[in-house]
């Protein structure tokens, strides 16, 4: 808690920064998580500050682009939307060809637009933005399942997978194994 204290007012001084070093962030980063394992919400927050102004103070470090993709992923789980899109457009901006560009872009339409703000439109724009922009990722397919699955429950896209593979395979009278009454 302490060293959270710390970083709050080592920031708050405007031109007073301290130039971040991989051993700061790393201090930073043991404190992101409680002994349970959760998120420490109390910290949070300053972590991906600290991830952010280490980038901005070395744009050019080998690793930029993947702190600020963890700066992203805490305020992914923070629940932040609109920085975490923020952080996602400054990735994709400073960095089109990093490695994490496009797990950027899935995150984002996949628990910002999708999962947290329901906005399918949204989540469908940037689904097919990796797509259109990453089209060699590994997370194409994913992202063109995303589409096809946008705004169904988990019980309709189970539904749709298993009927999908009964019918490749021949095996099954999908009117029967899937009618919304049957067991009744």
């Amino acid at each position: 808690m302490m060293f959270a204290m710390l970083a709050i007012g080592m920031f708050a001084c405007g031109g007073n920064e301290k130039k971040l070093t991989y051993y700061d962030l790393k201090e930073a980063e043991s404190t992101l998580f409680n002994e349970d394992e959760s998120l420490n919400v109390e910290v949070a927050p300053q972590v991906a500050e600290q991830y952010c102004l280490f980038v901005k103070q070395n744009p050019d470090d080998s690793l930029a682009d993947e702190w600020l993709y963890h700066a992203m992923e805490i305020n992914v789980l923070l629940k932040e939307a609109d920085k975490s899109a923020d952080l996602c457009e400054q990735l994709l901006k400073q960095y089109p060809r990093s490695s994490w560009a496009p797990v950027s872009l899935f995150l984002l339409a996949n628990y910002i637009y999708d999962g947290q703000l329901h906005d399918t439109a949204q989540a469908h724009a940037t689904y097919q933005r990796l797509i259109d922009t990453y089209p060699q990722s590994g997370l194409v397919d994913d992202a063109q399942k995303s589409i096809e699955y946008l705004g169904m429950t988990p019980d309709e896209i189970m539904n749709k997978i298993l009927l999908e593979r009964f019918q490749e395979e021949g095996e099954v009278d999908t009117g029967w194994v899937f009618s919304d009454d049957w067991g009744e």
